[in-house]
């Protein structure tokens, strides 16, 4: 018997694969638990919308990360730090002191966990910092520490 996975299951699949397994497997157990469906004609059709469903949107979603990967590389955020007596400031400058402060200054919201800082902040001037927006875009921020 032919059948859609509904869920992931170790030892036949993905989710949404076509799988062929014996009847009585399938009837007393991948059906009753709701791991998948009989491959029918109707669910087959249904199966390929949902994945053009899936790819258009996946689609948008990238096109949406190039977009603000570009408007990230255009603009710039400044940060205002207290110095020592070192000409160097107390701590560090964080990711989440970005994410804020590009909230504040630009209005749009990017997450902390997405910033991606090889080594702490900790001298004043002009940073290039890298931004994961999508497993295949990576936009580039400006961000200048200025001292108070």
């Amino acid at each position: 018997m032919k059948i859609i996975l509904l869920q992931d299951v170790k030892s036949l699949g993905k989710k949404d694969e076509i799988c062929d397994i014996n009847d009585g497997y399938a009837r007393n157990y991948i059906i009753p638990k709701k791991l998948g469906i009989e491959a029918t004609p109707k669910n087959l059709n249904d199966l390929k919308y949902k994945k053009a469903g899936e790819e258009k949107n996946a689609k948008i979603i990238l096109d949406k990360a190039k977009t603000l990967a570009d408007d990230l590389s255009e603009k710039n955020i400044s940060i205002i730090m207290k110095a020592g007596e070192s000409g160097r400031f107390f701590g560090s400058v964080s990711t989440k002191e970005i994410g804020q402060a590009y909230k504040d200054q630009l209005n749009i919201e990017i997450d902390k966990k997405k910033i991606q800082l090889a080594e702490p902040i900790k001298n004043f001037g002009t940073h290039k910092i890298a931004i994961k927006l999508h497993p295949q875009v990576t936009g580039t921020l400006t961000v200048i520490i200025k001292e108070a």
